[in-house]
C-alpha cells in the first residue's frame, strides 16, 4: 500500500470534539503497551519503545484468551477437524489483512487508537457506530467472563464438597448464582471502580501463563486419555452446508485483537507497515497453532458431546484440569475490570463529545458518573450472567461484533483511504485494494448478520 501524504479526513469534529474528551488516548490499549502523547511535531519520529519481537508477544497476548475454551465446540459445529482447520485458514488471511490495513490507515490519519482511526478516516457516523460496537462488545465479553467463573467454580466446588456433580447445587453455598454473585461483589466490583487500572501488565502475564497451561492440559489429556473415558462419535463432516458458519463467531471472538492493535503498532520503535505485516503474521500463526491444537485435541477427546466450555467436559476430580480452572478464574477476574474500563471509557468519551464538555470542566461530576456507570454495568452483566448459563449463546452474539472489528471497519477504512487519494489515473493496484475493501465489508456484514440472526432466532429463543 502506498504511504499517505497527510492526514485523512483531519476535520472530523462534527460534535465539537475536544482532545480532552474522555480517556480516549489510552482506550483499549494492550496492557503491556506504553505509548507517547501524539503531537504534530513528533509524528515522523520513532518514539515507541516496543521491538518487533515484543510487538509479536503483545499481539499474541491480545488474541489469546477465554475464547480458547470454545474452540473444541467450534470444531464440532463446523463438522470436524478438516472443516475447522479450513475455516480458520481462510479467515486468517482476512484477519491478517485487516491488521495491516489498520496500521496503514493509522499512519495516514496520524491516529493512535482503533476508534480514532475509524473516526478520522471514515467520518462521524462510522466512528460513532464503532464506539458503540466497542461498548457493546466489551459489555458482552464481561457477561461471558462471569459465566466462565460460574462454570469453573461449579466443577471446583463439586470436587471440594465430595458430592456427585448432579447434586452439587443442593446446598445454598454451592448454588451457582450465589458463588458467581459473591465472587463478583467481593473481587470484581472493587477492582472495577478506580479511574485507572494499574495492574494491567500483571494481568496480561497471568493470562498468557493460564492460556498456555490450559492448551497443554487439553493436548496431554488427548494423548494420554483417562481410562474411564468412553469412546465417542467423531463427526467428519458438517450436518448441513450452513452449519459450518456457526463456528465463525468463536473464531472471530478468538482472533479479535484488532481493537488493541493500533496502539501496539504505534508503540513500536519503527512503526512501518511492512514490519507490522511480519509482526502480525507471526503472531497470528502462533495463535493459530494454539487455537488449532486446543480445538483438535478437545474435539477428538469428546467428539460431538464436547461442551461449549471444554473444561466442563472433564471430571471434577482431575487435579491438572482443576489447576487449569483456577488459572482461568484468575485470568477472568483480572480481565473483567480491564474490559469494563475500556467500555466505560468509550461511553465517557461519547458522553463528553455529545455534551461538548471537557474533562477539566467536569471533574466533580466525573466521579459520580463513573460510580453510576460502573455499578450499572456491573449489575447488568451479573444479572444476565446468572440467567444465561451457556457461554456459547453469549459468544454467538459478541462473535458477530468481533467480525465487524476484523472485517467491516478495516474494510471501510481501506475504501475511504484509497478514495481520498488524489490521483490522475487509477492504477490496477488501486482498484484491487478498493475491491478488497468492498469484499471485506461484504464478508463481515454477512458474518455479523448470519451469526446475530442465528443467535437471536435459535440460541436466545431456545
Amino acid at each position: 500500500m502506498a504511504q499517505g501524504t497527510g492526514s485523512i479526513n483531519s476535520d472530523y469534529k462534527d460534535w465539537e470534539w475536544s482532545d480532552d474528551a474522555g480517556e480516549r488516548a489510552r482506550l483499549l490499549q494492550s496492557p503491556s503497551v506504553e505509548t507517547v502523547p501524539k503531537n504534530s511535531e513528533s509524528q515522523g519520529n520513532s518514539l515507541g519503545t516496543t521491538s518487533a519481537l515484543g510487538a509479536v508477544f503483545i499481539v499474541v497476548n491480545a488474541a489469546l484468551g477465554a475464547g480458547l475454551l470454545n474452540f473444541p465446540a467450534a470444531f464440532s459445529m463446523a463438522g470436524g477437524v478438516a472443516a475447522g482447520i479450513t475455516l480458520q485458514m481462510c479467515m486468517l488471511i482476512f484477519i491478517i489483512g485487516g491488521l495491516v490495513i489498520l496500521a496503514y490507515c493509522s499512519q495516514a490519519s496520524n491516529e493512535r487508537t482503533y476508534q480514532e482511526v475509524v473516526w478520522a478516516v471514515c467520518g462521524k457516523v462510522p466512528g460513532v457506530l464503532c464506539e458503540v460496537a466497542i461498548a457493546v462488545y466489551t459489555f458482552g465479553t464481561c457477561i461471558a467472563f462471569l459465566i466462565i467463573i460460574g462454570d469453573q467454580q461449579d466443577k471446583i466446588i463439586a470436587a471440594l464438597v465430595k458430592e456427585p456433580e448432579e447434586v452439587g447445587g443442593s446446598r445454598w453455598y454451592t448454588d451457582r448464582k450465589f458463588t458467581i454473585s459473591i465472587t463478583a461483589f467481593l473481587l470484581i466490583l472493587p477492582l472495577s471502580i478506580p479511574k485507572e487500572i494499574g495492574f494491567q501488565k500483571y494481568a496480561s502475564s497471568l493470562s498468557v501463563i493460564g492460556t498456555w497451561y490450559v492448551t497443554a492440559v487439553i493436548i496431554i489429556k488427548y494423548i494420554w486419555p483417562d481410562k474411564e473415558l468412553v469412546p465417542v462419535e467423531i463427526p467428519t463432516s458438517p450436518s448441513t452446508w450452513t452449519a459450518v458458519f456457526n463456528a465463525m463467531p468463536t473464531i472471530c471472538f478468538g482472533f479479535q485483537c484488532h481493537v488493541s492493535s493500533v496502539p501496539v503498532f504505534n508503540s513500536m520503535k519503527q512503526p512501518e507497515v511492512k514490519t507490522w505485516g511480519a509482526v502480525v503474521t507471526a503472531a497470528m500463526v502462533i495463535a493459530l497453532f494454539v487455537y488449532t491444537g486446543t480445538g483438535i485435541c478437545g474435539f477428538l477427546t469428546f467428539g460431538a458431546g464436547v461442551e461449549q466450555d471444554v473444561l466442563m467436559s472433564y471430571p471434577s476430580n482431575d487435579i491438572p484440569v482443576a489447576l487449569a480452572r483456577a488459572f482461568i478464574i484468575l485470568c477472568v477476574l483480572t480481565s473483567y475490570p480491564i474490559l469494563h474500563f475500556c467500555g466505560r471509557a468509550v461511553l465517557e468519551g461519547l458522553w463528553l463529545r455529545y455534551t461538548g464538555i471537557t474533562v477539566e470542566e467536569d471533574v466533580v461530576r466525573e466521579r459520580r458518573r463513573r460510580l453510576l456507570q460502573t455499578i450499572s454495568w456491573f449489575l447488568l452483566t451479573l444479572l444476565l450472567a446468572l440467567f444465561i448459563p451457556d457461554i456459547g449463546k453469549v459468544i454467538s452474539v459478541i462473535g458477530g461484533l468481533a467480525a465487524c472489528f476484523i472485517f467491516v471497519f478495516p474494510g471501510l477504512c481501506l475504501i475511504h483511504a484509497k478514495l481520498s487519494e488524489i490521483q490522475e489515473t487509477r492504477a490496477i493496484s488501486w482498484w484491487a485494494q478498493v475491491s478488497y475493501g468492498v469484499f471485506m465489508v461484504t464478508l463481515g456484514a454477512f458474518i455479523f448478520g448470519q451469526t446475530t440472526a442465528n443467535a437471536i432466532f435459535v440460541d436466545l429463543t431456545a
